[in-house]
């Protein structure tokens, strides 16, 4: 699956790039028609702790998924996203079963 990373008020991290491809990697591997994944990591300036902002666009099949987190770090953001992703492919995944 190519990933493909975007920036908004972060500079560029090799780290999270890192953390974010193993875990699409993880998602790759349970669903196999995942095509191409779009990661986008933005900042906020906010009074709270929150701001850190990641959102994955999925291209598979059909319809694109797309999930957003919004927590006090991007590690969190990236694991609240594919947690959410999950939940969105293995819908997709019952839909496509041939009975």
């Amino acid at each position: 699956m190519k990933t493909v990373f975007e920036y908004t008020n972060v500079s560029g991290s090799e780290r999270l790039e890192n953390l974010a491809t193993e875990k699409l990697n993880h998602l790759s591997e349970k669903y196999p028609f995942l095509i191409r994944g779009d990661v986008f990591f933005k900042k906020e300036n906010r009074s709270d702790d929150t701001g850190h902002i990641c959102g994955i666009r999925l291209s598979a099949p059909g319809p694109r998924l797309y999930a957003s987190s919004d927590e006090t770090n991007f590690e969190e953001a990236i694991a609240e996203t594919i947690r959410d992703l999950n939940d969105q492919l293995e819908k997709r995944k019952d839909k496509m079963k041939s009975y």
